[in-house]
């Protein structure tokens, strides 16, 4: 009997439908996008010649954004006292976790604090999210 063919080595994938996001205590039902990486500054040294001599490495920066639903947002809001904003929560983690080949793997985006808010909607819209741009102090990979 001839075997099935697997279409690719890794059999099936990571995917949205994976992924949980995990913010103030919670698990976030009303987000669409989260978007997190991190880089450290990194340059050539050079000395005689024309060829690097050594490697120089500078700031360890880390940057996070999220897409939530205006129904994230306004939940967000209401558990805040009046008159305060997104931008007044204090510093918070968002752990993000997805599962592959059985496997979980969890980040934590450390000292995570929103920067803002907007709203945005047009004519035709079905739905209604923001992305917002966070600041964060550094990210802990596959904890």
């Amino acid at each position: 009997m001839p075997q099935a063919t697997i279409i690719n080595k890794f059999g099936k994938v990571a995917g949205w439908n994976s992924v949980t996001a995990n913010l103030l205590g919670r698990d976030v039902e009303g987000i669409r996008e989260i978007n997190y990486n991190d880089t450290v500054e990194k340059d050539n040294a050079y000395g005689a010649g024309g060829m690097p001599i050594g490697r120089g490495e500078g700031n360890y920066s880390a940057k996070c954004s999220l897409e939530l639903t205006v129904e994230e947002e306004l939940a967000l809001q209401a558990s805040l006292p009046r008159g305060k904003r997104l931008a007044d929560i204090n510093p918070f983690d968002i752990t993000v976790e997805f599962e592959y080949s059985s496997v979980k793997y969890r980040d934590r985006v450390r000292n995570a604090e929103f920067t803002g808010r907007a709203v945005a909607v047009k004519q035709g819209d079905k739905t209604i999210a923001h992305k917002h741009e966070l600041i964060v102090s550094h990210i802990d990979w596959n904890i």
